[in-house]
């Protein structure tokens, strides 16, 4: 239907947009090859498998919608309009380029009907979404979308990059689809007839009227919708719009491990410290980052999610994990000429990506990676920036010091006497086995540094020792042998002395635990009320060649009350539970407390933010051990008062620090709320049930 010199233009001007696009395109994959290949972890195993899980995650727009129900709906009816107009372009391109011969027997039939009908429907939803987007971000000015005022930002961001770049992507999408809309609606006009299968196309027709000259209407509908295309496709690397080829990369290319595993140092080992070589630990510049990090630069569609459930972001403070993915995406197109071609991107991470303060406000609680529709990895990124202010550059918060050197001294972040670690039991009344005088023992018990220093979770250890003496159960603890797992040491990003505990710990535990069974049931058990214990011993040490059974003690006292050997928890009060991050988002377990306190008499009140949505006490990444960072308010305080408006008297948590935060948010309060452990509360409103034998 084009005219010869018609046709001709359209593909010279096809070739033109097509080799800026490849080389935009390749110069995107040189960027992101750029990156550190120190995964540790497979990304590359069981390709098959990944694209399919790639696919499913892409095609069914399942991780989208786990928030914003209405905003995913819209976002959905685009990406859906995308892979329709793939097919309706290729139409397009077909009509426009060749005789209506080769192709007149499809059109009338059911599937040109159903093809015609489709294209038709699916521009006005696509057309009525991208209005919602334009007015929700320039006219509504929606404040989620904002990164926060103390947030970094990039000097592309400050003059406008991220509005002008949703401006053209938008403008594009209504300008293609509005094109095709309105040439098909001429082109109905010129034949002189209304299409049942295209309504919207008939309704302009019937506006425009037929007449002589409205196959003009077309030809300028046909050239407006695929000409955008050409002079949008160079652009496209450039743009947010990337994100549709680089999340099902991403998605492919996933970790598979356990969420709260942190990524070692080390390729393939962990690293050798001794190695005077070495330059440095962490990541200090872009090309520093991991290929998957630099990828997740492309694959963010700044939405913002991940900074509206950031504890840090919440309370005011500087962190914005969008802004962070935002920020290294523009740097990247601003150096991207240089890290292609292998030279230094030219600034540090902290100048225009993230400031040290924000990196010191991460609470490593995962919520940015839980919701994010990408698999956007944020905390990973901070921790490793963290490794390099450490180990490289030797700055860290000042509080963080005695923190160190109480781990690395006497092995805990108190700098307590070693010996002090079973003074705990003193009040008990009977004698706590330890793994010397019973090494015959089914159980290990796990106590912690929080649990055998810090007086409030002492009472937590105690009511575990009732507990399982209680139930019968043969277990032990390392009491003065025990030391940190390292975790408060590894997630503030000191690798190295993460790496000093972890070691001596799996020499220890290796030797207490490891039987020649290969079926997990058979090895002895290690328990602990500590989440961030249980996640250092079940995720981090298996890197360090320590692979236990460990269960976190929520789960075990579920399984002693289900068996019988403990009776259920009566508790008159209402009360609500706060899901510990290291328990909850990064290992997964919602259900075993929750099933400790169904029995209670008051009732389970949920929070408003709970289980995978669950917000941060503000205590994990080493934060219980320094100064909280300036903002507008404290995390603990606003966990605090979601707790309240349950209407709950107890506030139950499974985390010693979870304990601790919330109960120091509650200060000198009247009493009408208390925090305690599940172990205590078990412990202080149960019967003794008789002992049934052993685990």
């Amino acid at each position: 239907m084009l005219s010869a010199p018609e046709k001709v233009l359209f593909l010279v001007l096809a070739g033109i947009s097509l080799w800026y696009a490849y080389l935009g395109f390749r110069r995107v994959v040189l960027v992101v090859g750029r990156g550190s290949r120190e995964l540790h972890y497979p990304r590359w195993d069981a390709l098959p498998r990944r694209i399919g899980a790639a696919l499913a995650a892409t095609l069914s727009q399942s991780r989208v919608f786990r928030d914003r129900p209405l905003v995913s709906a819209l976002h959905a009816v685009v990406f859906y309009g995308f892979l329709f107009y793939l097919l309706v372009n290729v139409v397009d391109v077909v009509r426009g380029l060749v005789p209506p011969g080769f192709y007149a027997g499809v059109e009338p039939g059911l599937l040109g009907g159903g093809f015609r009908l489709g294209a038709d429907l699916i521009s006005v939803l696509v057309l009525v979404s991208v209005t919602f987007f334009v007015v929700r971000r320039f006219v509504v000015r929606d404040r989620r979308l904002e990164p926060g005022a103390r947030a970094v930002q990039h000097e592309a961001v400050l003059a406008g990059a991220v509005r002008r770049d949703s401006l053209v992507v938008a403008a594009f999408i209504f300008g293609h689809v509005g094109f095709r809309l309105l040439g098909e609606g001429f082109y109905l006009a010129h034949a002189g007839y209304a299409d049942p299968w295209q309504p919207t196309a008939s309704a302009i027709a019937g506006i425009v009227a037929a007449g002589p000259g409205r196959l003009l209407g077309w030809h300028v509908g046909w050239w407006g919708a695929l000409g955008l295309i050409l002079v949008f496709l160079p652009y496209f690397p450039r743009s947010k719009h990337l994100h549709l080829f680089a999340a099902p990369a991403k998605f492919a290319l996933e970790r598979r491990t356990a969420a709260g595993a942190l990524v070692p140092l080390g390729a393939l080992e962990p690293l050798d410290f001794e190695d005077e070589s070495a330059e440095r630990y962490g990541a200090s510049m872009l090309e520093h980052l991991r290929v998957p990090q630099l990828l997740d630069a492309y694959a963010c569609i700044q939405c913002q999610r991940c900074s509206n459930v950031c504890p840090a972001h919440v309370t005011g403070k500087a962190l914005s994990p969008a802004a962070l993915e935002i920020n290294k995406r523009f740097e990247l197109t601003l150096s991207a000429a240089a890290v292609a071609a292998g030279e230094a991107s030219g600034r540090p991470l902290l100048e225009f990506a993230i400031s040290p303060e924000a990196v010191w406000a991460c609470t490593t609680c995962g919520a940015c990676m839980e919701i994010c529709p990408v698999g956007c990895e944020q905390m990973i990124d901070i921790v490793d920036i963290r490794r390099d202010l450490v180990l490289t550059q030797g700055e860290f918060p000042q509080q963080l010091h005695n923190a160190f050197r109480g781990m690395e001294r006497n092995g805990n972040p108190w700098g307590l006497a070693p010996d002090g670690r079973m003074d705990w039991a003193a009040e008990l009344g009977f004698a706590v086995p330890t793994v010397a005088d019973e090494p015959d023992f089914e159980v290990l018990f796990w106590v912690g540094c929080a649990g055998s220093f810090d007086p409030s979770a002492q009472a937590t250890t105690r009511a575990m020792a009732r507990l399982l003496s209680r139930a019968g159960v043969r277990y032990a603890v390392f009491g003065k042998r025990e030391r940190c797992t390292g975790d408060p040491a590894r997630r503030a990003g000191n690798e190295y002395l993460y790496y000093q505990l972890a070691s001596e710990n799996v020499l220890l535990l290796n030797e207490a635990l490891v039987t020649h069974s290969v079926d997990a049931r058979a090895r002895k058990l290690v328990v602990t009320a500590c989440p961030h214990c249980f996640n250092a011993l079940r995720n981090d040490y298996p890197q360090l060649g320590g692979d236990y059974h460990v269960v976190h003690h929520s789960q075990f006292l579920a399984a002693l009350q289900r068996e019988g050997r403990l009776e259920p928890l009566s508790l008159r009060d209402p009360v609500t539970y706060h899901d510990p991050c290291y328990l909850g988002r990064h290992n997964g377990e919602y259900d075993a407390p929750r099933r400790l306190l169904a029995s209670t008499a008051g009732g389970l009140r949920e929070m408003p933010r709970s289980r995978a949505d669950g917000f941060c006490c503000g205590a994990g990444g080493a934060q219980v051990w320094k100064e909280e960072e300036a903002g507008d308010a404290r995390v603990a305080d606003v966990r605090l008062a979601e707790a309240r408006s349950t209407g709950a008297g107890v506030v139950a948590t499974g985390c010693p620090f979870c304990k601790v935060m919330l109960s120091t948010a509650i200060g000198a309060d009247d009493g009408s709320v208390r925090v305690e452990d599940l172990a205590q509360l078990l412990d202080e409103g149960s019967s003794v049930a008789p002992a049934h034998g052993s685990a």
